[in-house]
């Protein structure tokens, strides 16, 4: 199947409302028109269609991709987060189309572009910059980023927040909550609903510059002095409540890595293990999204490069001791005071059946297995992942046990979650039982 077209010089981004509706209009219209030709074509041939079938063709899934990246904002960050949070419990044609929006969306083309700095910068704003770089390094769901270089030589990453996406999320998560509700491209039992909640929550804090800009520096100050960590630095005079101007660092992608030293590749992973363990129990201040794009590695000072504040959120001292005592039964090999004090703090349902309890012990019990043992735990070899998957697909069956834990707990899951799938992407060998002791006694 081909990639998500893309357009050299850009494509503009709808700022309006009816347009961005008309977008997704336009999407079920074309994913309509197509199982209609397909389910003619079929009965034709004297086959009896399945409208799952009909879905879920490679036309369909292309323009699926295509209109939420070309959309960007809400629609193509909600299919992200179904990707990364549902890809397992999904049919393998959508989560694979789904999938593909976690790469960089399409850039804005330079007179969209112009036209944004123009009404934040004013007019001459070219006159600031030695140089500016149209060409973006990156895009996302919300904005873009710029590289420019000040008269003095410092050089500059401007990120540049897409028109009209800040006004449009909460109508663009409604709409495309609706879309995916009606067009029967997700199964019937599976309820999205929580990620899309949070895709919400998470998006209006990521518009927020001002936000990300108070954020950058708090972690910039409690990180200025370690060697292994930095941060970009946050340049006011040039941010606006659209843009966000920070110094630029010369670095490469954290997945490039995959390929290093095995000394190499541990130490980075032992380096952010570390990092969210603090975040949680001494900063209380947590960097909570887990896209792999936020982290990277400046090869000259062999140093972690910390990207993107947006999606930050400060730790409450019950959420912090919740999770201390949590973690805390893990390393002792206490399955029952785990499922106990998990369903304390939210993460687990009340009143479960004794077998889903049953089950939800052995899941406890695959999970933390690793955790258990004071030695490097290889995440290149571990097959727990798969294993879970399988005992947890039989458990997503069961409506009773669906449960959507406290938003600041679902950050916090998804986080150590994606450090967990990354170091399996680096094939890292750490010893996480030594890491958390050292946090939880």
């Amino acid at each position: 199947m081909t990639e998500t077209p893309k357009h050299p010089d850009g494509k503009a981004v709808p700022t309006r409302r009816l347009s961005r509706l008309a977008g997704l209009g336009g999407m079920a219209a074309g994913v309509a028109g197509n199982m209609i030709a397909g389910g003619a074509k079929q009965l034709a041939s004297g086959k009896r269609p399945r409208a799952a079938d009909l879905l879920l063709t490679p036309s369909n899934a292309r323009k699926l991709t295509t209109q939420l990246a070309n959309m960007r904002g809400a629609a193509m960050k909600i299919g992200q987060m179904i990707s990364m949070d549902s890809g397992d419990f999904l049919p393998k044609e959508l989560s694979d189309i789904l999938a593909r929006l976690r790469s960089d969306a399409q850039h804005m083309p330079r007179a969209q572009l112009d036209t944004v700095l123009k009404s934040e910068w004013d007019y001459g704003w070219q006159m600031k910059f030695a140089t500016f770089d149209y060409r973006p390094m990156a895009a996302a769901s919300i904005g873009q980023v710029q590289r420019a270089k000040l008269f003095s030589g410092e050089e500059l990453a401007i990120k540049v927040q897409y028109p009209g996406v800040k006004e449009s999320i909460d109508s663009d998560v409604n709409n495309v909550a609706g879309l995916l509700k009606m067009s029967g491209l997700l199964p019937p039992h599976m309820d999205v609903s929580p990620i899309i909640e949070e895709g919400r929550i998470q998006l209006h804090q990521e518009a927020d510059y001002v936000r990300e800009a108070a954020y950058l520096t708090r972690f910039g100050a409690l990180l200025a002095a370690d060697d292994d960590f930095i941060v970009p630095t946050h340049f006011p005079e040039f941010s606006t409540e659209r843009i966000l101007a920070m110094s630029y660092i010369e670095s490469v992608a954290i997945e490039d890595m995959a390929e290093a030293e095995q000394a190499v590749r541990d130490h980075i992973m032992e380096r952010l293990i570390t990092l969210t363990l603090r975040e949680l129990f001494e900063f209380q201040i947590m960097q909570t999204d887990p896209n792999f794009a936020n982290y990277r590695y400046e090869t000259d000072g062999e140093r972690l490069v910390l990207l993107d504040f947006g999606a930050s959120r400060d730790i409450s001292d019950s959420l912090a001791d919740g999770y201390k005592r949590l973690l805390k039964t893990v390393l002792d090999a206490d399955t029952e005071q785990t499922l106990v004090v998990a369903t304390d703090i939210g993460l687990l349902p009340k009143d479960m059946t004794p077998a889903a309890r049953a089950a939800v012990l052995e899941i406890i019990d695959m999970a933390v297995e690793s955790l258990r043992r004071d030695a490097p735990f290889d995440f290149g070899q571990n097959t727990v992942a798969l294993d879970m998957r399988e005992k947890g697909m039989a458990l997503a069956a069961d409506r009773d046990l669906w449960h959507v834990p406290p938003a600041e707990k679902v950050f916090i899951q998804r986080k150590f979650g994606g450090i967990y799938l990354l170091a399996t992407r680096l094939r890292a060998r750490v010893n996480v039982h030594s890491l958390i002791r050292d946090f939880v006694g």
